[in-house]
């Protein structure tokens, strides 16, 4: 069985760039996204690390660590970051784990059990190792996206997941198509109307079982 949401993250201890760390203490009581990648000093990921890095900022005010994970040695991390901080300009501060044994690959569901690295391997022996998984600090993930090789990730998206996701945790909301912060929300369906008025006061109902209200 796969890793699904609302399921607990796995708890692992891997060494990393900036030294050993036990997942679930690194998250501590914070937001956290894990986002991975196939290989080292590959142009794709080399964008999206620097996308990452230049959100430090964004991600800091979210409450939110970010760490990134890469099938290769904490040293090829540490001289792969000259090469994304130079792209980008900004720098890379989050840890990138180690998973050289794809032990944390394979428990977070991205390779199969039987997966290895055979010599002179190139990305496309761990392609499916794109993935951002935004966890929630109960340690359970709350979304998962995966990626082609081809396609870059939208970092902008990500943080605008992560901003409805903080908005709708633990409240009986949801966020339609395309939210962003400062829009209407919808009444989750879980709450009838009485409910609704009683939780959050009027609400606008655009449809019987659309009923959006002002954060």
């Amino acid at each position: 069985m796969g890793l699904r949401i609302n399921d607990i993250v796995p708890n692992f201890t891997a060494e990393t760039d900036q030294g050993s760390i036990t997942f679930h203490d690194w998250i501590g009581d914070n937001w956290a996204i894990l986002f991975s990648h196939p290989k080292d000093f590959t142009p794709v990921c080399t964008t999206e690390f620097g996308a990452v890095a230049q959100l430090a900022e964004e991600w800091a005010k979210r409450g939110t660590k970010v760490i990134g994970l890469s099938v290769d040695g904490p040293q090829e991390h540490v001289k792969w970051k000259s090469d994304i901080e130079g792209f980008s300009g900004a720098k890379a501060g989050f840890p990138i784990i180690a998973d050289k044994d794809l032990a944390v690959s394979k428990a977070f569901d991205m390779l199969p059990a039987d997966a290895y690295l055979p010599d002179g391997r190139t990305a496309a022996d761990s392609a499916s190792v794109r993935s951002v998984f935004i966890i929630s600090p109960d340690k359970k993930v709350q979304l998962i996206m995966t990626y082609p090789m081809s396609v870059g990730r939208n970092f902008a998206e990500v943080l605008r997941a992560l901003d409805a996701l903080q908005a709708s945790f633990g409240v009986p909301i949801a966020t339609p198509a395309n939210w962003v912060p400062g829009q209407d929300v919808i009444v989750a369906l879980s709450l009838n109307d009485e409910q609704a008025r009683a939780r959050f006061g009027a609400f606008d109902a655009k449809l019987p079982y659309l009923r959006t209200i002002k954060l």
